[in-house]
């Protein structure tokens, strides 16, 4: 049983959907909103799997709002505008519907739901509150905009009050202090090599010594990352058997 919620401006575009999702006993409607700021609300509330999401709303976009999770709900978008649907798919969202939604293409995407869950099964921690490898954050960046899972994120790199997230060839800001990330990251996965940067460690291609008792790490994306002297202690400890 999947938990979702609709998050649409509009009253029988919600009760549309709820209608329509009859038809999929795999998917509970716990909850709606009608905005922004209340889908947020019912969102850190009630934990859902799954957001079926409108992107033009008043005040804040379906966008905006994903950008002030702190971790993005598999999301599919429910929209009547089709000139959105390359934003849609460059954020790499489950699936994107045009309103009217037709019974058939709600059917494929609640498929790639199960595709992507059976993925996961694999991947996901048990430890609750603590973001894992498995676990997708939403980047916006000006026009751009992602959903980036956390085991394809190479390096944090601290800027000021925000955090430079690289994954592939993009390096977006996001409005994240690195001690705030580190809190919430697995330090299983996620290093805090030295004041400035936090690594993947299943990205690291190379270890060196180097200055004063220091490493030296070369990443996937060519990046060199020192690790502090001190934390080359605690980077030692973790990699010994």
């Amino acid at each position: 049983m999947h938990k979702a919620i609709i998050i649409d401006d509009e009253r029988l575009a919600r009760n549309e959907l709820k209608k329509l999702l009859l038809e999929f006993p795999q998917i509970e409607v716990v909850d709606e909103a009608a905005n922004a700021a209340e889908g947020i609300e019912k969102i850190d509330l009630l934990n859902p799997d799954l957001i079926f999401l409108d992107i033009q709303m008043p005040g804040k976009t379906g966008f905006d709002m994903l950008q002030d999770l702190d971790k993005a709900p598999h999301v599919i978008f429910t929209t009547a505008y089709d000139e959105y649907a390359l934003k849609a798919f460059e954020v790499n969202a489950l699936d994107y519907l045009m309103k009217p939604i037709e019974p058939k293409r709600l059917a494929d995407a609640l498929q790639k739901l199960q595709q992507a869950e059976e993925k996961e099964l694999g991947q996901s921690g048990m430890n609750r509150g603590l973001l894992t490898e498995a676990d997708q954050v939403f980047v916006k960046d000006g026009e751009r905009c992602w959903f980036v899972k956390l085991s394809e994120v190479r390096l944090f790199e601290s800027v000021g009050n925000y955090a430079k997230v690289f994954f592939g060839t993009n390096k977006p800001l996001i409005l994240k202090s690195l001690n705030a990330l580190e809190e919430r990251l697995d330090e299983k996965t996620f290093f805090r090599a030295n004041r400035k940067h936090i690594v993947n460690m299943r990205m690291i291609e190379k270890i060196e010594p180097y200055f004063n008792g220091g490493l030296l790490l070369d990443l996937q994306g060519g990046e060199k990352i020192e690790v502090s002297r001190r934390q080359a202690v605690k980077f030692k400890e973790m990699m010994s058997l």
